[in-house]
């Protein structure tokens, strides 16, 4: 040993303090075991708190209050124009982050979770090095890589990041509301980020690779939300893609290759929302014997083992979804592997939300993924407009929808647009894991009036039982 060197040992080593990650090394606590977690921030909560899941709600809440208070002379209630001030609400977002992250040290240090700052790199399939912290080198008898993903760079781009050109972490940072801002990507974070930007005053162009926005989404789910961005984006530029970036002193002058030929145009800053990528690189997997697929992701089996048993990977750096709640059930189940319980990742449902205004959500099997396996399904809608309580929210281009096996009436899956969509999706997800069927969910009391009633209607147009809505006989 090296002087001055501190080797420990644990049960289990955790590398990652995201919800994969704390998520591994609470109900590896719970359940027993000796935990140490390794995070190289000086918080926990990975990404998804500290810069991404709840920072982008914050933002995403404040502006759907704003748009709520602009439109609100509709139903004859008039406030004067909102004024944003960034210096609170950047504070205010602080806040609740903050709040968060003291919650995760006090749960940790009650379970008595072990918490070093460093960064862990695998010297073999037993032993971490730990840099930054005075443990040095940690031996383990099993570990868990939880160390997520980070925003993906545009391929071939000729700039870097930084400065008036953002990724999604800068844009949360909510230094100054650009009056123009290009967003470039056309996925759920180049959506909610730049609604939430143009609704709190930004003048925001968007441009896009795909035919459509949120491409893998069902099109009669996003066709609400595409109507609503026409309203709050100057323009928005589809089967196109920025050619040449170039930051200057007082903007961005940008170059788009579009369907009707080059478009010049100059931006205050420019937001590049392409996407995540798992963050396997510089872990030292190579030395552990851990495998790692050809995009990057850890290989990893229905117990979130790797290639090597006794090491685990869960969250964004095993696989797709790169879903907080997907990387928070994969940390339990590989606790519970660990500790010997019967425990799989065998979940039928992951629910995924797009947190714009309106929302979108769906789980389990979508139309269009139905259509590309070729299997027998129906799909049964209930629009909003002829619900009660979405009218009294000035929400009737909402709508909820059902993918059923048209034998057996089971849900295979449910898609859902419009305020709340976050919430009420739970109830597809709840039926779709227990194999319910459309009576069931049809026979079930949904209360009156509610947007949770649309779940309940879109079963009843299965059935032809359906009281507000008409649907001719066969």
């Amino acid at each position: 040993m090296v002087m001055g060197e501190l080797t420990q040992e644990t049960e289990v080593a955790v590398i990652g303090g995201g919800p994969g990650g704390y998520a591994a090394a609470f109900r590896a606590a719970d359940l027993g075991l000796e935990v140490t977690l390794i995070e190289a921030e000086a918080r926990l909560g990975g990404t998804c708190l500290l810069r991404g899941c709840i920072p982008s709600k914050a933002l995403l809440q404040t502006a759907e209050i704003v748009w709520d208070a602009l439109h609100a002379s509709e139903r004859g209630v008039d406030f004067r124009p909102p004024q944003v001030d960034l210096h609170k609400l950047r504070s205010w977002k602080e806040s609740v982050v903050d709040k968060l992250c003291g919650g995760l040290s006090k749960l940790a240090q009650r379970r008595g979770v072990q918490v070093l700052k460093a960064r862990a790199v695998f010297e073999d399939e037993r032993t971490l090095r730990l840099d930054g912290s005075d443990v040095t080198h940690l031996k383990f008898r099993h570990a868990v890589v939880a160390t997520g993903s980070e925003p993906a760079a545009l391929p071939d781009a000729a700039f870097r990041v930084g400065g008036r050109i953002m990724d999604s972490s800068a844009a949360l940072d909510l230094d100054d509301l650009p009056q123009r801002l290009l967003v470039i990507g056309g996925g759920y974070i180049g959506l909610e980020l730049g609604s939430a930007y143009a609704v709190l005053g930004s003048r925001v162009t968007l441009v896009h690779r795909g035919e459509r926005l949120l491409g893998g989404v069902d099109p009669d789910l996003t066709r609400p939300l595409e109507k609503r961005l026409a309203q709050v984006f100057e323009k928005i530029h589809l089967q196109s893609e920025a050619t040449e970036i170039s930051e200057e002193e007082d903007g961005v002058a940008v170059t788009l290759r579009t369907p009707d030929g080059p478009v010049q145009d100059r931006f205050h800053k420019v937001l590049v929302a392409v996407g995540r990528r798992p963050r396997s690189a510089g872990l030292g997997l190579e030395a552990a014997g851990v495998r790692i697929g050809a995009r990057g992701y850890i290989e990893t089996d229905e117990q979130c083992r790797t290639s090597v048993p006794t090491i685990f990977a869960v969250g964004d750096v095993a696989g797709d979804p790169m879903l907080a709640h997907k990387a928070m059930r994969e940390g339990k189940v590989a606790a519970e592997a660990i500790a010997g319980l019967p425990s799989a990742y065998d979940v039928r449902a992951v629910p995924a939300v797009v947190y714009t205004d309106p929302q979108v959500a769906w789980a389990g099997l979508t139309e269009t993924e139905a259509r590309q396996k070729g299997l027998r399904v129906k799909v049964a809608r209930f629009p909003w407009g002829a619900s009660g309580r979405a009218l009294t929210m000035e929400a009737a281009e909402g709508l909820t929808k059902m993918v059923l096996d048209p034998d057996s009436g089971r849900v295979l899956g449910m898609g859902i647009v419009g305020r709340g969509a976050e919430t009420l999706i739970a109830e597809g997800v709840l039926a779709i894991e227990m194999a319910a069927t459309a009576e069931d969910v049809a026979l079930s009391i949904h209360a009156h009036p509610t947007l949770s009633e649309t779940e309940g209607e879109a079963a009843e147009v299965f059935l032809g039982s359906a009281t507000h809505l008409f649907v001719p006989g066969p």
